[in-house]
């Protein structure tokens, strides 16, 4: 039996496996917001309450908001702040008394999805979470590339490809910089382009269901978001070369984008031709859980 832990902003979500990827347990309990001993607790509990309902042990994969730093050995580049500078993986395993293996939330749903989700099978896969912010993992033969630096697949914090004018410098960005793909492919960076263009603020879901009803300016606006994603996922090819591309996120709902944004990405692909497919996560939200409890699958 394998165990996933997804550690996320406001919740965390536990799923146990059968080999056979059968699903024999799910919990979820919030997030204790700012306060690291109660979050390791939150999770022991949740491991726990697993185990006594299934009455086995089992390996024990957590996603986390972040990533474990080879040169120090602690969490870095956590948007959930409270898990920085914390050797989380070491303090779990003493308090689990078993090896816990951690990696990256988006690494664990491009495992996910490469495993038994909509890129099953393939050699390569890119795996992609558009939603608050901007995500992205690699998953080769089955196994994710975590990187010498642990920084494999954030595509997020690269600057936005071949501009257009009136996109650089670009929005200031949470890590310091500005023009960031984060900055425009992100559900609020689709909102606030459309504010700037409508005058008025509306949720991403909104503007998706808009444009589908004829809206113009909401159209305009998803025409903006695909071009820029197919110029963001082009860098991607030409480096990478993935068999399949999935998507996850709120923003992986608008339909449109299967069919565009290949459609746009073919003058930025330095190739003859692209066969790369881009696909909805089969998964959805769970993937990150699932792919957590995958990283134990070798």
């Amino acid at each position: 039996m394998r165990i996933g832990i997804d550690l996320g902003g406001t919740k965390i979500e536990a799923v146990a496996l059968e080999r056979n990827h059968r699903e024999v347990a799910r919990l979820r309990v919030p997030t204790p917001r700012d306060d690291y001993d109660a979050t390791i607790e939150a999770i022991v509990g949740l491991v726990r309450e697993i185990e006594r309902t299934t009455g086995r042990q089992g390996s024990v994969g957590v996603g986390i908001p972040g990533t474990i730093s080879p040169a120090t050995g602690v969490v870095k580049n956590a948007n959930s702040t409270w898990l920085n500078g914390r050797a989380l993986d070491s303090d779990l395993s003493l308090r689990l008394e078993r090896p816990v293996r951690l990696a990256n939330d988006a690494n664990c749903f491009t495992l996910s999805e490469a495993t038994d989700g909509a890129a099953a099978g393939a050699h390569v896969v890119f795996g992609v979470i558009v939603g608050t912010g901007t995500g992205g993992g690699v998953v080769v033969d089955g196994r994710v590339l975590v990187g010498h630096n642990a920084v494999g697949g954030e595509w997020g914090h690269n600057p936005l490809p071949w501009p257009r004018p009136g996109e650089w410098p670009g929005e200031a960005c949470y890590c310091g910089r500005s023009g960031c793909i984060e900055t425009f492919l992100s559900g609020p960076g689709l909102a606030r382009d459309y504010a700037e263009a409508a005058g008025r603020i509306v949720p991403p879901a909104d503007i998706v269901a808009l444009a589908e009803r004829g809206d113009a300016e909401a159209a305009a606006a998803l025409a903006r978001y695909e071009d820029r994603m197919a110029r963001a996922l082009a860098t991607i090819i030409n480096v990478v070369d993935p068999d399949v591309i999935v998507v996850g996120g709120g923003m992986s709902n608008a339909d449109r984008i299967y069919a565009n944004v290949p459609r746009l990405w073919d003058p930025f692909v330095f190739s003859d031709r692209v066969d790369t497919r881009l696909v909805r996560a089969l998964h959805g939200d769970a993937s990150g859980v699932r792919g957590a409890a995958w990283l134990w699958e070798e």
